[in-house]
Parts: C-alpha cells; sequence; structure tokens
C-alpha cells in the first residue's frame, strides 16, 4: 500500500512538530510519498528488524519523502519487512509513486478548500484510469485531508482491491484541505 500524505493537512494537524522542513513556510509540498508498505489481506507487518539504509540507497528516496529523517524511519518500520535490500525498496516507493497521477485541482491547488472524502476518492479515480472504487482511502484526522492510500499489486503494476484499507476511509461529510503552505 502507498500512502501519500498532503503535507499541509499534515502540518495543519501537528506535524509540524515532526516534520519542520515540511511544514516551513513555503515550502510548498502537496502530496508527498508518506511509506510504501507490505499488506496482509488482514493487518501489516512492521519492524521486521535490519540495519540503518546506506546513502546510496538514501539517493533513491530523494524528493519523495519531505526529508530523509521519514525515509529512514520508513525502511524501519515498513521496507525491512518487504524482503528486499535498501535500494530496492526505495527503488518501488519510486516506481509506486511514479504510477501514480496527482489530479489538477491539487498540484495547482492555491487556498484553502472543502471537499467530501468521496470527492477526493473520484478525483484521483478520474486522474488515474485503472484506479476503481475500493482500491484506495482518504485519510483525515480533526476533519482535515492527511492523505491518500493506494493498494497495489505485489510487483507494482497495478492497483487492487483492498476491502479492509477502503473501510478504513474517511467517513465524514466534508473534509478541510489547506492550501500548501
Amino acid at each position: 500500500m502507498l500512502s501519500l500524505s498532503w503535507s499541509s493537512g499534515f502540518c495543519a494537524t501537528g506535524g509540524a512538530e515532526k516534520g519542520k522542513s515540511q511544514c516551513e513556510r513555503g515550502a510548498g509540498l502537496g502530496f508527498v510519498v508518506h511509506g510504501l508498505w507490505p499488506q496482509y489481506e488482514r493487518g501489516f507487518p512492521q519492524d521486521c528488524g535490519g540495519g540503518q539504509p546506506s546513502s546510496i540507497a538514501l539517493e533513491q528516496a530523494r524528493g519523495l519523502f519531505p526529508d530523509m529523517g521519514l525515509a529512514r524511519y520508513e525502511w524501519r518500520k515498513h521496507g525491512t519487512c518487504s524482503g528486499k535490500s535498501p535500494t530496492e525498496y526505495f527503488g518501488d516507493v519510486r516506481r509506486a509513486r511514479d504510477m501514480i497521477v496527482i489530479p489538477p485541482q491539487f498540484v495547482h491547488a492555491r487556498g484553502d478548500q472543502s471537499m467530501s472524502p468521496q470527492d477526493i476518492q473520484r478525483a484521483f479515480e478520474s486522474a488515474n484510469a485503472r484506479l476503481r472504487p475500493g482500491m484506495s482511502a482518504v485519510g483525515c484526522r480533526q476533519g482535515v485531508l492527511q492523505e491518500v492510500r493506494f493498494c497495489m499489486s505485489k510487483d507494482l503494476r497495478d492497483f487492487r482491491p483492498c476491502p479492509e484499507v477502503a473501510r478504513s476511509s474517511c467517513r465524514t461529510r466534508e473534509i478541510d484541505v489547506p492550501g500548501p503552505l
């Protein structure tokens, strides 16, 4: 599962303490990679043990994550469970991220918006021809967009249904989508 975090939503709901560079005024970040997680049909593995990724491996992550601290954390938490080397894992993260087309209303966001979670999902489904209902989920916190999660095949070539993830989608009527910082 690939999770793309909406930076200004993350920052508006307490993330500024964790992601200082991500939340700096003028950062202008929209969707950034939160993580790529191995997924069971129910639940997911985490903290499978493993060393720190090398600086060469981390180069694969540059430009995907808002900072290298998050890339290291995601490797330790989820990448170590992938059965791959850090270089292979970060290569997979890039392939998964490159598969997603961000809808224009998020690429060109200027100010704050209010949208329903269903409208956000439909925008991604419209921008990504093979993405269908039940293959993604919108995450919110305190009525603010946090992330969009995408379920992918193990080879990262296609989307796949994921009922457990889809059920966890935000259920509020409207959520705030803060404009980029």
